[in-house]
């Protein structure tokens, strides 16, 4: 069971590993699509969010306070969801079709965050292969 956990970690954080390297190498270009959005301090919060990507997915990969990794991650994808696809805006066909795709992703992935930081959090220093226990406890 611990080797399944561990694989499904490492599936889970390639995407957002790759994400927060483009967030911190591509951040002028982020920073304008950002802004498009609406987003407020769309520099700040491009750079936060890189580094909220990379902190909670290198705890979740290398099980250092994994749940807290997973919590961070999920943090960072609700507020993505809503303010840089908000397929409701949209009024264009197309347009709309790609932002609820990506709108749906970023719940989904949200829900499995969630599921991640209870399964770690209730699982304890019973869960292997894991540097650390979890930071919370719901024994």
């Amino acid at each position: 069971m611990d080797i399944l956990v561990l694989i499904g970690r490492i599936l889970f954080v390639i995407l957002f590993l790759h994400s927060a390297a483009g967030h911190l190498t591509q951040t002028k270009a982020m920073t304008g699509y950002a802004q498009s959005k609406g987003v407020p301090a769309s520099h700040a919060a491009v750079l936060g969010s890189g580094v909220l990507l990379v902190v909670g997915s290198l705890s979740l990969l290398l099980g250092v306070w994994a749940d807290l990794g997973a919590l961070l991650l999920l943090i960072f994808l609700i507020p993505t969801a809503l303010l840089m696809h908000p397929f409701w805006k949209e009024t264009d066909a197309g347009a709309k079709q790609n932002e609820m795709t990506q709108f749906f992703k970023d719940t989904a992935l949200a829900g499995a965050a969630l599921m991640l930081f209870a399964l770690i959090a209730f699982a304890g220093d019973e869960l292997g292969l894991t540097w650390t226990g979890p930071l919370f406890d719901f024994d």
